[in-house]
């Protein structure tokens, strides 16, 4: 876990601004350390950058080159300690699908199911 083990830190991906927004004002509200990127070409740069990262939570469906499913693939590989959790309102995937006994959630999700999920991330 990041260096305060009390507060883990939350990369949120999303594209949207407003879904990104209260995810992480939620999040925030919530305890967690949080950061946000609008894609995956974001993301890449901020874990390459913050050593401190202990949940992706990404939507699967936006802009670049890469997806979130294939971000959360690359951080599985790259960063395995990391937590996943992938969001979708176009796709439907079991948690089966995620690499690395990752969860998944579907659009459009509670703010507190999003907590709920995270929360649980660190009781499993």
């Amino acid at each position: 876990m990041s260096q305060n083990a009390c507060h883990p830190t939350v990369l949120v991906v999303e594209d949207e601004v407003f879904i990104r927004m209260v995810s992480v004002d939620a999040l925030s509200d919530a305890g967690y350390e949080v950061l946000e990127a609008e894609n995956a070409d974001e993301a890449l740069a901020l874990l390459k950058g913050a050593g401190n990262i202990d949940v992706l939570f990404t939507d699967i469906r936006m802009p670049g080159e890469m997806d979130g499913l294939e971000l959360a693939e690359r951080v599985h590989v790259c960063w395995p300690k990391i937590k996943l959790l992938v969001t979708s309102g176009h796709r439907r995937l079991s948690d089966d699908e995620i690499p690395d006994a990752g969860r998944f959630i579907g659009k459009p999700y509670s703010l507190d199911a999003v907590v709920q999920n995270i929360q649980g991330m660190f009781e499993d």
